[in-house]
């Protein structure tokens, strides 16, 4: 299937005009690769049959908490390549979890295959590599919420071979791994005793631990028990040094994070940046840069996932502005094309290797 839209980088001057940005900043966004670690849009297929397939704009709510991405405007964005998200419902049993959870595996398989003139489903680097060469978006997939399986630990074996490149441990709700850091649900053990046994199986399976969602004391036991030669990542968040608030991390555990070599995915929910315009995620990148080096920090938007981005920066169509942003804070174009997608790129290499092997 191939996939309806206009391809933006046929026109790259346009693009930048269309945008109010430099050509310079659009020259370095299409050189780059373009890699979301967190995209949420498959839930509304699930939920209200929101075609993932199709165009769409910015319906039904001006592209606040929904329609701020589909799979044909990834591609006029020259989005390289992004991790698309299973979510987990938390109010079934365990099993009827483990039982939706093989559904969607193969729902959204069966999507991300079936536009195979335009997209290539990716387990490791070297399959990325060559959906790149292909001209075509490298799709990965993850499980948002660990509790779509915790019914024991031989449900991780559900996941199609090295299909799952990562697992959010925790989503916005406790679970029998451990709690949220969702401040009204943040009780009982930040990590159990099954979640750590769990984390460890992960480790196993060289499938990437998220801890975006978990509550502090959690990140902290989950950094304790880790497998210290894999990379740990959180792939959507802002940054508690920069604006405090129970949905970012800290600088504490931004530092376990880069100690193994893994990086930081930026959200782009304002109501966790504390700001209005895209400056603001920016400002969140910066704190990394800053603090620990240009190599940590990633683009985790958290599309579809009922967030409010920026006024400026509505949609996936608009993502080159922030290379506008960075290139006026003096950064070179090395640094932005390591944000992009470099840094996310070079963790996938530590997990699965750049020959496609386990390492």
């Amino acid at each position: 299937m191939k996939l309806a839209y206009t391809d933006k980088s046929q026109d790259p001057a346009g693009w930048a005009k269309q945008l109010g940005i430099s050509r310079e900043a659009v020259d370095i966004y299409l050189a780059s690769d373009v890699l979301d670690l967190h995209i949420e849009t498959f839930i509304w297929q699930r939920i209200l049959g929101y075609d993932m397939h199709k165009r769409h704009g910015r319906e039904p709510f001006g592209a606040r908490g929904l329609g701020q991405i589909d799979m044909p405007r990834a591609r006029e964005a020259c989005i390289t390549g992004g991790t698309w998200s299973i979510s987990t419902y938390p109010l079934r049993t365990a099993e009827g979890r483990a039982r939706a959870f093989v559904e969607n595996q193969a729902w959204l398989k069966r999507i991300l295959e079936s536009a195979d003139e335009d997209y290539a489903l990716c387990r490791n680097l070297a399959e990325y590599r060559a959906a790149r060469r292909a001209g075509k978006h490298g799709a990965f997939m993850g499980i948002q919420g660990g509790n779509a399986l915790d019914r024991d630990l031989e449900a991780l074996d559900l996941i199609e071979h090295d299909l799952m490149l990562r697992v959010t441990l925790v989503h916005l709700y406790n679970s029998r791994l451990g709690t949220t850091s969702a401040p009204a649900l943040h009780k009982g053990e930040g990590l159990t005793t099954f979640g750590k046994d769990y984390l460890k199986r992960l480790n196993d399976k060289r499938i990437l631990v998220d801890l975006a969602h978990i509550s502090r004391d959690g990140f902290m036991s989950a950094v304790e028990v880790h497998d210290r030669s894999q990379p740990l990542i959180v792939t959507h968040t802002g940054i508690d040094a920069v604006h405090p608030h129970w949905r970012n991390i800290t600088d504490q555990q931004i530092r376990a994070v880069v100690d193994t070599g893994g990086t930081i995915g930026i959200i782009y929910q304002m109501a966790f940046l504390g700001g209005k315009p895209a400056k603001v995620i920016v400002d969140h990148m910066a704190h990394v840069v800053d603090v620990f080096g240009d190599d940590f920090v990633s683009l985790g938007s958290d599309w579809d996932g009922l967030i409010f981005p920026p006024r400026d920066m509505p949609t996936c169509l608009e993502l080159p502005r922030l290379v506008q942003i960075m290139l006026d804070r003096g950064w070179r174009a090395e640094r932005i094309q390591k944000i992009l997608g470099g840094n996310f790129l070079r963790v996938v290499g530590l997990l699965r290797g750049d020959d496609g092997a386990r390492t």
